[in-house]
């Protein structure tokens, strides 16, 4: 019995097929090339003929995105991984819908991660594997993304990042502090990745080991250097060097 997951590449650029093909064969032994494809229509047709385990979808092509194909498959039951460039449109749009992708020009490297990462999740079998997809769909209608997916250790949690209090490094992990329900989860990543992630426009980062939403700010307090009282009581200190910064921010703040 074949145990490797059938796997199709859709790209307009020939040579990228070939070069994510070559890769496939020497490096992937989980993965077998079934079909090929070089546009959306294309795309389309080799899925419904082949029912693969795994597809690697080229973002831009020429008569359709990535994206319009998946609208095709509401219920899809293969895996996908993006293959764009880095500095594409949806690029926010997928992180923060915590979906695989390998940035152009292609790193082996990283290529061999993403499939280890698609392997992995095939064999946990996740109970809403097309969530991350809807996320995704939805945060791409929106110049502002309205979800963001967070690993967490049972699984993924959804937020709406206007939610988010604070978040607090710890280490090399970070704690998310929510204004529903007042309650706090832990996620192991940095907390670097969700400051460029989030962007500026609603967080700002105080001070080392501290991200706060301006939205949820209470008030500032001069003494000891300064601090910013939250919304959930929390004093968080402010890095003497992001004090003008933080207050001239507020000032123009409109939440």
């Amino acid at each position: 019995m074949n145990s490797k997951l059938k796997t199709i590449i859709i790209d307009d650029e020939h040579d990228a097929v070939d070069f994510i093909s070559s890769i496939i064969t020497e490096y992937c032994p989980s993965l077998e090339v079934a079909g090929r494809a070089h546009n959306v229509n294309e795309g389309v047709a080799a899925i419904r003929e082949i029912k693969p385990d795994l597809v690697f979808l080229d973002v831009e092509m020429p008569n359709g995105t990535g994206f319009d194909l998946l609208t095709h498959f509401p219920d899809k039951e293969f895996e996908v991984v993006f293959i764009t460039a880095f500095n594409h449109y949806a690029i926010k749009a997928i992180k923060f819908s915590a979906v695989d992708y390998i940035l152009k020009p292609i790193n082996i490297n990283e290529f061999i991660e993403a499939v280890a990462r698609v392997t992995k999740k095939k064999s946990e079998k996740p109970l809403h594997p097309n969530e991350n997809f809807k996320v995704l769909m939805e945060n791409l209608r929106s110049s502002v993304p309205s979800r963001l997916a967070i690993p967490t250790s049972d699984g993924m949690e959804y937020l709406n990042p206007r939610e988010i209090i604070r978040i607090e490094a710890d280490r090399s992990y970070s704690w998310f502090y929510i204004s529903s329900g007042e309650r706090k989860i832990l996620v192991s990543k940095h907390l670097k990745e969700f400051q460029e992630l989030l962007g500026d426009r609603y967080f700002f980062r105080s001070h080392n080991s501290h991200l706060i939403n301006l939205k949820f700010v209470r008030k500032f307090i001069r003494k000891e250097g300064g601090y910013i009282e939250m919304s959930d009581g929390a004093l968080i200190p402010v890095s003497r060097n992001k004090k003008d910064l933080f207050l001239a921010q507020m000032s123009k703040f409109k939440g």
